[in-house]
Order: C-alpha cells, then sequence, then structure tokens
C-alpha cells in the first residue's frame, strides 16, 4: 500500500495547483452572468430576470437536476455510465413520499428515499459490475422497470386512503423553511432600488438566504462535498483511477470491483435524494411521471460540466434558470434571453474568426443575426415554445461547450480482473 500511495501522490498535486485559477474562473464567469443579466433587465425592462424570487424558483428546478448529475458523476468517475437515474429518482420520489406521509417526518422520507435510490444503483452495479451486462441497457431497464414497480405500489397501498390512488400519494409533510436573519431586511431597499448590478447582487442574495427549505441547503453542500471527497482524498483519487484506467489501479493494489460498486450505490442515493426534493420539496406529493426526465437532464448538465462539480452546478442552474422564467414569466421572459443569445453568439463568431474557423464564425453570425430578428419582430414567444425552452438551452451549450469535453478514459467500458 506504501508503494501505492508513493506512486499515486504526485498524480494527486496539479488539480491542487490550478484549484486557484479554477476559482478565479468561476467568479470571472459569474461576474460576466451577472452583468449580463443586470444589462439585459434594464434594456428590456423585464425585471424577475433577477429578483429574488426567480432565484429561489431557479433553485427549486435546479436542485434535483443537480443531485441527478451528482450522481451520474459519481459513477462515471468509476468507470459506470448510469442511465438508471432516473429510474432512482423515481424510488426516492416514491419512498420519499410515502415513510414521509406514513412516520410524519420528512427526514424519515428522506433516508428512506436515499435508501431506495442506493438500492436502484446496487441493482445497477450488480448488473454492469458483476455480470458485465450492457451499461445502457441495463439503466434503461431499470428505468422502465421501476416507473412500473412504483404505479403498481401505489395501486396497492393507497387504495383505500383518501386523497391518493395508482398515480399520486397523500400530502406529505415539508422540511423546515430557514432564512438568515437580517438579510431581507438590509438589502430589501437595495434590491428594488434598481441599480444595474447592484441591486441585482442584492435580489440574487436574498434569494439564496431566505425561505430555504432544509433540503435544499443539504442538496448544494452535496457539490463541494463532492469536490472534497473526489479531488482532495485518497479515496476519491482511487475512485478516479478505477474509470480513468482500472488495469493499472488494479495493479497497485486499488480493489476496483469494490470501487465500482461504492460509487454506484453513492450514485443512486443522491439521485434518489433528487427525488425526495421533487416529492417533498416542490410539490409536497407523490405523483407518476414527476421525474419529468430530469434523470437523463442531469446527465446532460454533467456532460456540460466536464464531468467536474463546479461544471455541473453551472449546468443545472442553466436549466433550472430558463424553467424558472418559463415558468414565472412565460413567454415575455423567455423572449428577453433570445437578445441575450444573439450577443453571445455574435461574440463567438467572433472568437471564432480569430481562431481562423470560418465556417462556424460565419454559422455563428447568421444564427446571431436570425434572433436579433426574431427578438425586434415580436413581443413574446409562443407557450409551446416557451416550455421547451429549458431543453433548448441545453442542447444548444451542450453543442457549443463539446468541442472542450473530456470523459474519464474507462467509462463505460466492460473490465474484469486479470486472472495471476
Amino acid at each position: 500500500m506504501s508503494q501505492e500511495l508513493n506512486v499515486m501522490e504526485p498524480v494527486a498535486k496539479p488539480p491542487a495547483r490550478l484549484s486557484g485559477r479554477s476559482v478565479w474562473r468561476l467568479l470571472s464567469l459569474f461576474g460576466a452572468v451577472l452583468v449580463a443579466l443586470a444589462g439585459l433587465r434594464v434594456i428590456t425592462g423585464q425585471d424577475m430576470l433577477t429578483d429574488a424570487g426567480t432565484v429561489r424558483t431557479t433553485l427549486t428546478f435546479a436542485v434535483p437536476i443537480a443531485l441527478a448529475a451528482l450522481g451520474g458523476l459519481w459513477a462515471e468517475r468509476a468507470g459506470i455510465i448510469n442511465i438508471g437515474l432516473e429510474g432512482m429518482m423515481i424510488l426516492g420520489t416514491w419512498f420519499g413520499a410515502y415513510f414521509a406521509w406514513s412516520t410524519g417526518s420528512p427526514w424519515i422520507g428522506l433516508a428512506a428515499g436515499v435508501l431506495a435510490g442506493m438500492a436502484g444503483g446496487l441493482l445497477h452495479a450488480v448488473a454492469t459490475v458483476t455480470f458485465a451486462v450492457d451499461h445502457i441497457v441495463s439503466g434503461v431497464a431499470i428505468n422502465i422497470l421501476m416507473l412500473g414497480a412504483m404505479r403498481y405500489l401505489s395501486i396497492l397501498v393507497y387504495a383505500d386512503v383518501p386523497g391518493a390512488g395508482a398515480s399520486q400519494s397523500p400530502t406529505a409533510p415539508s422540511f423546515p423553511v430557514l432564512s438568515v436573519p437580517g438579510v431581507a431586511d438590509a438589502l430589501g431597499p437595495v434590491a428594488s432600488s434598481g441599480i444595474p448590478v447592484v441591486g441585482d447582487l442584492a435580489s440574487l442574495v436574498i434569494g439564496v438566504t431566505t425561505r430555504l427549505s432544509a433540503l435544499t441547503i443539504i442538496a448544494i453542500l452535496m457539490i463541494p462535498a463532492t469536490y472534497l471527497v473526489l479531488w482532495k482524498t485518497a479515496f476519491g483519487l482511487r475512485l478516479r483511477s478505477v474509470g480513468e484506467n482500472p488495469d493499472a489501479a488494479e495493479s497497485l493494489g486499488v480493489p476496483v470491483y469494490t470501487f465500482k460498486y461504492i460509487a454506484v450505490v453513492i450514485s443512486g442515493g443522491l439521485a434518489g435524494m433528487g427525488g425526495v426534493f421533487l416529492a417533498i420539496v416542490a410539490s409536497q406529493i407523490y405523483q407518476e411521471g414527476q421525474t419529468g426526465g430530469r434523470g437523463y437532464i442531469g446527465l446532460a448538465a454533467m456532460i456540460f460540466g466536464n464531468w467536474r462539480p463546479g461544471g455541473l452546478a453551472m449546468g443545472a442552474g442553466l436549466f433550472g434558470y430558463t424553467d424558472a422564467l418559463q415558468i414565472r414569466g412565460g413567454g415575455a421572459a423567455i423572449h428577453a434571453l433570445l437578445l441575450l443569445l444573439a450577443v453571445v453568439l455574435l461574440a463567438a463568431a467572433l472568437w471564432q474568426v480569430r481562431r481562423d474557423r470560418k465556417g462556424l464564425a460565419i454559422a455563428g453570425a447568421i444564427a446571431a443575426v436570425l434572433l436579433l430578428v426574431w427578438y425586434f419582430t415580436t413581443d413574446s414567444l409562443p407557450r409551446e415554445l416557451a416550455t421547451y425552452s429549458p431543453h433548448i438551452a441545453t442542447l444548444l451549450v451542450l453543442s457549443l461547450a463539446s468541442q472542450r469535453l473530456r470523459p474519464p478514459a474507462g467509462v463505460g467500458k466492460q473490465w474484469r480482473a486479470s486472472r495471476s
């Protein structure tokens, strides 16, 4: 084991040296986004672009996606593709709502939902790690199986329960709602002043510090916790080595099968927590189909984030923000983003010109001009298009970011221990 640590220790040092630059990039990106949205708010008059209510709604939509993305990150960093996140979230929604309702405690519901998701992860690990079933086939099978199984359980359990039935549970108790004392009172006048950037920043601070569910805070803390475990500990180094090169990891004494099992079970638990959030925080009730493909969207957010916790958080935030705008403001709020998107595409086109990629530059410029024409000739987006704007935004950003992605080298590959 000492040989293992001596050989692998130098590999852990480069991320530590780069962390300062990574934090600076994130802060710079955050500042640029805040300034852009503040300017867009002033130009378009759409105050909800940055108000505290939009921030809180964004968190409500982004948290379950971020938890699913974290689940995908854990699994894929160990070399396992977890398409079954959707089914594990379904397990979390049903068991979380049922145990919260039957015991009267949302915390017991949280524990039950996480354990149910971990059970789904264990099933996926047995299929993919032990029996070498194709990862995609196993994940899709879990999604289909869990959807039908939860409907069967609902019919079995809620048949004689008032207000419940085959497709929904009774109302579950909610988690405590927390606020930082004094923040809203101190920053409220600043937020309502309308001062560009300053007022928008105040609204952001109010949104992330007031009227937050306890589970929202726990879920947000999972992002830095994942980073610390996977990138700052020997355990995380070994787990990531399993996803990069399992043969090399095995030669250094790392129990590859064990780490794959641990990663996929944790992946299922995080997805189950996302399901609990949907059932208890977002709606206080289990409803059939309420995951709405968020397991798949979580995978998209993970890919957008380049298999890093900070990046996937931004991907989840992007989807949550566009979803929050279309819920709160409909087509008018989403319509304002057309102007911002056009400016971004023009900037991207200029960047491609500098890199001598004329084809991409021309395509970006044409798309930007079309968006500008669309913005100035309309006042609002059609309701149907606004509803799917989060999906469109996610696909657009994924397509723009796809050239710089680096998945773990061993992800999705079947592996067998060498025979001595």
